[in-house]
Formats: C-alpha cells, sequence, structure tokens
C-alpha cells in the first residue's frame, strides 16, 4: 500500500469571493499538491503508508486555514488579482503550521490534536497494534518528528510550484525564508522559558510574538505583499495591524490553555498548566498574586501529575489575582488599534473587510 491522499469532489461552481470560498479552495489545493506530490514517496516503499492517518489528520482534517486566508487577502488587499497560483502559494502556508504543530506536540507530549490523537501518539498506537519490535513512544516520536520535516519540505516545495510569475516568486521567498526562522526562533524561547524559571510579563510577550503571532499574521500578509509587489506603505500597514492582532491571538490561545473546554478546543483540560507555560498569562499571575499565590503557583506549575483539583485551584489563582481580566483587557486593546490601523491602510475595499472579519476569527474565538 503506498501513501494516498483522498480527491475531494471538485464544485461545480462557485459565489463571488469569500474566506469561506477561499478556505474550500486551499483544501482542494492541498488535496491536490499532496495527491500528486506524494506519489514520488510511494515508489520508495509501502511502509510509508503509516503515516497516511498522520498526514490527513495534520493537514486535510479541519482547521482554520487562518495562515492561507491572512496571505491571499493580504494579496487580494494589496490589489493582487484572484488566481489559482495565489491559493496555491497561500496553501502552502497550511504545511509549514502543520509541521510546526506536529513538533510542538512533541516537544510537549501532547495527547490530542483537535480531538485526535497527537501524531506522535497516533504512530505509537501503529507501532502497538502491528507488534513490532521496540519501543512504541520511541518511534512514535521519531516518525512525527520525519513527517513533520518532510510536511516543512513539501511547504516550500508547494510555494516554489505555485505558479507565480517569476519576480512574484523570487519576493516570496525571502519572506517565507523569515517566516521559518522567526518561528523555529519562538519555539525554542517557547520550550527554554520553563527552564528559567518564572518570565517576566515583558519577556512572555516577546515569546507570545515569535511563537505565533508573527507567523500567523505578519508573515502571512508580508507574503501576500510580495505576491502583490505592494508598496512600502502597505507592508508597514500590515505589519502594524498584524503584530497586535498576533499577539491578541497568542493571548487568547493562552487563555483557552488554562480555561478552554477541552471538548472545544481538542486539547485536554489545564494542559498549558501541566506543561509549565510561561505565558502572559502566567506571568501576570506571578505580578499580582499574594506570597501564598506565588506560592502556590510555583509549586503546581509544570506538574504533569495535575490532576482536576490542581487544575481548578490554579485557575481559581488566576481570577481571583485579575490575572485573566488583565489579559483580556490586553486583547481588547492590541483588537482596537489594530482595526484603527487596518482602517487607515492604503488597501482595497474588499480585502479590508475581509481582513477584519479574519482580526475578528482570531481574537474572538473557543479554539
Amino acid at each position: 500500500m503506498s501513501l494516498q491522499v483522498q480527491r475531494t469532489a471538485r464544485p461545480t461552481s462557485r459565489s463571488k469571493f469569500s474566506s469561506a470560498d477561499v478556505r474550500a479552495r486551499v483544501g482542494l489545493a492541498l488535496e491536490d499538491f499532496l495527491a500528486d506530490y506524494t506519489e514520488v514517496l510511494a515508489r520508495v516503499g509501502d511502509e510509508l503508508s503509516d503515516l497516511d492517518g498522520p498526514l490527513q489528520a495534520s493537514v486535510l482534517a479541519g482547521g482554520k486555514r487562518l495562515r492561507p486566508l491572512f496571505a491571499y487577502w493580504g494579496a487580494r488587499a494589496a490589489g493582487a488579482p484572484d488566481d489559482e497560483s495565489l491559493i496555491r502559494a497561500a496553501a502552502s502556508l497550511e504545511l509549514l503550521h502543520a509541521f510546526a504543530l506536529i513538533h510542538d506536540d512533541v516537544m510537549d507530549g501532547s495527547d490530542l490534536r483537535r480531538g485526535r490523537p497527537a501524531a506522535h501518539r497516533a504512530l505509537a498506537a501503529t507501532h502497538r497494534a502491528a507488534g513490532w519490535h521496540g519501543d512504541p513512544d520511541r518511534f512514535g516520536s521519531a516518525a512525527a518528528i520525519l513527517l513533520g520535516d518532510l510536511l516543512l519540505v513539501l511547504s516550500e516545495q508547494m510555494l516554489a510550484s505555485a505558479g507565480l510569475p517569476a519576480p512574484a516568486a523570487l519576493r516570496t521567498r525571502d519572506v517565507f525564508a523569515s517566516m521559518r526562522l522567526e518561528l523555529m526562533a519562538g519555539q525554542y524561547l517557547d520550550i527554554s522559558a520553563p527552564t528559567r524559571g518564572g518570565v517576566p510579563l515583558e519577556r512572555a510577550l516577546r515569546i507570545a510574538q515569535y511563537k505565533s503571532g508573527k507567523y500567523t499574521v505578519e508573515a502571512p500578509l508580508h507574503l501576500g505583499a510580495a505576491i502583490a509587489d505592494a508598496p512600502t506603505a502597505v507592508i508597514d500597514a500590515y505589519t502594524a495591524f498584524a503584530l497586535p492582532i498576533g499577539e491578541a491571538f497568542q493571548l487568547r490561545d493562552d487563555l483557552l490553555g488554562v480555561f478552554g473546554d477541552s471538548d472545544v478546543t481538542g486539547k485536554p483540560s489545564g494542559e498549558d498548566l501541566r506543561e509549565g507555560k510561561q505565558t502572559v498569562l502566567i506571568a501576570a499571575t506571578r505580578e499580582q498574586a499574594s506570597d501564598g499565590g506565588r506560592a502556590l503557583l510555583a509549586e503546581r506549575l509544570g506538574d504533569p501529575d495535575l490532576d482536576d483539583a490542581g487544575v481548578s485551584a490554579l485557575r481559581e489563582l488566576i481570577v481571583d489575582c485579575g490575572a485573566r481580566d488583565r489579559v483580556e483587557t490586553m486583547i481588547a486593546e492590541r483588537f482596537t488599534h489594530a482595526l484603527a490601523v487596518l482602517e487607515a491602510a492604503p488597501l482595497t475595499t474588499e480585502g479590508c473587510a475581509a481582513l477584519r472579519a479574519l482580526a475578528v476569527a482570531a481574537v474572538d474565538r473557543d479554539a
């Protein structure tokens, strides 16, 4: 059996451009690319069919497609026409995102992603079910790392083969390189923070910016601007809009990591507390809690065996000291500022409206 990607039937028509329409087209572009390109892998050996399920779950099963949408509307708002090369270029960012999620889950030891077993857990389960030799968990982690690496390679390949005009393709190459560099740096900031004890608020904000914010909003917008050959004024406006929205996106993610409903987020409740994530929410709690509260935080944060009672105690501390309200205020302030920047930017009416809606989707969410 070879690595397979099942194609979805093509729609017979599509309505006037909308983010829902773009999201569907991105999904189809990913299906086409993976179905065609993985034929190369199939020739290597039947063993690669082990990656079928995790590949499908990581790329094609769900996801908001925020990064492709920001890239697409970043181009359209700067005056680029709609075409399939733009869709394919934007879709390549979803492969980069899938790579980041798979590696993130390995580093964090996460069990679930989007309500399904994380890739390394699914691959470990395959090992166990087949009765193979060796340690299933070690195999799962190693195989997931390789799957993530594969998706990183494929993201670059999809962008390079998107069919953009040569000047646009050249401009996107530098943006994509910077995007990957900042993503890796942000991930290192994230994993190194717990090793250094309590992280101050300013540093926690920098981690939020580089771990997620820049590669979720700013870099995709800059990629779209590169495709459109946008002037400096547009690129500067995108940065001024993207950085506060990207931070607000990560701040919302931090709140969901502590208070989110696991049935909605697809992750165990309180997972960030067990992992000891040094988020802005935790930094604010450390600043505002009493001596007793800080002692509780130091004792329980990062305990992998933290039970429901322990999660509830930390949640209560975060709420009572005012840290949760403070983070909500920070989100609202960044959102308001970003929208003001957007309204003043030299963008198309349609593109500006779409970016405004994406900002809402990034900040006001349950998962």
